[in-house]
């Protein structure tokens, strides 16, 4: 099965300077974060250590400045300003990521329509999560034909309902905003003509420094003048629910320095708070653990696949469904910081999954 992989990457330059491709010098970087030996960085990276001490000093040159610190007992570390380069790098990736991976299954599709692979393929529009990243590593394997959309919730199942796409990712919080949230979503789904796959229960949120130094303990402590606050887009499922959350809570959006800042993953707010430009923001306990960063639970919530009846029998759709019932997926899911796989893959009406509707 043909496939398309999409990286970001970026080039620094002063003036007439040439420009330097960062490639090596971050996995050179990021190897001397880790390791703190230059040596060991370089063979990690493939790279020679004289070839590595020559980016090294290319860079220095360029900017002007050091970017390695040594220390007797210490080994060699970054100094601040390599430091920002590897943040900077991991913000580019934990924003652009999903939208370059969205680009390139569209591609995969495009190209399969005048290749000799014209194969029918699931179209799924979902919100950007960790267990579905983990569930397209499965359906690769297989090498089943899905055309990932990564959007917002609310775009996602408002697609679903104009049959624009095969399967849309939602996610839905237990408990006390459940039914508000679930009212924005049933503006689509409708109980006689749709279903849901169960993918996952998931920690939400707040990320904040690590030690949380500010003693942020929860929705409340956003509207503090000291505290710096990142979003997430508008429409997305996060965002929705931080709104809830808010208005229960009678805190003013306008109250809080950052609100209008905005990314569009969890990953993507998590480096941001990591690289100390914010200092607190609402995702997923998963995001918070990859950026060694603290967390403080709000909710739990359930993310789910919504897909029509009929779509059930089709014989692509029920190879996905039996990939979500594998125990390797499940393992999978359950590797995951704060995610749950106990009902993965298992098949809900709407009324199964949240009740007879209250309007019903």
């Amino acid at each position: 099965m043909l496939k398309v992989n999409i990286r970001p990457h970026w080039e620094i330059s002063f003036g007439a300077q040439p420009a330097m491709d960062t490639a090596a010098l971050l996995g050179l970087l990021l190897g001397i974060q880790e390791t703190g030996s230059i040596a060991q960085a370089a063979k990690a990276a493939n790279l020679s250590y004289r070839y590595a001490w020559g980016l090294l000093r290319e860079a220095e040159t360029l900017f002007g400045e050091s970017l390695l610190a040594t220390g007797r007992g210490r080994g060699t570390q970054l100094t601040p300003l390599a430091q920002k380069l590897v943040w900077a790098d991991r913000r580019i990736s934990a924003r652009l990521s999903p939208t370059l991976d969205s680009l390139a299954s569209e591609l995969e599709s495009e190209l399969g329509k005048i290749t000799a692979e014209k194969l029918r393929m699931i179209r799924m529009d979902a919100s950007h999560g960790f267990a579905v990243a983990a569930l397209m590593v499965h359906l690769n394997k297989v090498e089943l034909p899905v055309e990932l959309r990564y959007r917002n919730s609310t775009d996602a199942v408002a697609a679903l309902s104009r049959r624009e796409c095969d399967l849309a990712g939602f996610h839905v919080p237990t408990g006390e905003f459940e039914q508000e949230m679930l009212d924005v979503y049933m503006r689509w789904l409708d109980p006689e003509q749709h279903c849901l796959i169960h993918v996952a229960v998931r920690d939400q949120g707040l990320f904040v420094a690590p030690r949380n130094p500010l003693g942020i303990n929860g929705i409340a402590d956003l509207a503090r003048a000291d505290v710096r606050f990142v979003n997430r887009q508008n429409g997305s499922g996060t965002r929705t629910l931080l709104s809830l959350m808010l208005n229960a809570a009678g805190v003013s959006c306008k109250s809080i320095t950052g609100f209008h800042n905005a990314e569009f993953t969890h990953s993507a707010v998590a480096a941001y708070i990591a690289s100390g430009m914010a200092d607190v923001g609402v995702g997923v306990r998963t995001a918070a653990q990859r950026f060694n960063l603290g967390f403080i639970p709000l909710v739990r919530e359930r993310y789910f696949f919504a897909l029509s009846k009929a779509a059930l029998q089709e014989p692509l759709m029920q190879q996905l469904i039996a990939v979500l019932q594998l125990p390797e997926y499940h393992k999978a899911v359950d590797k995951l910081t704060g995610y749950d796989a106990a009902d993965t893959g298992r098949i809900f009406s709407l009324d199964e999954a949240f009740g007879p509707r209250r309007d019903a």
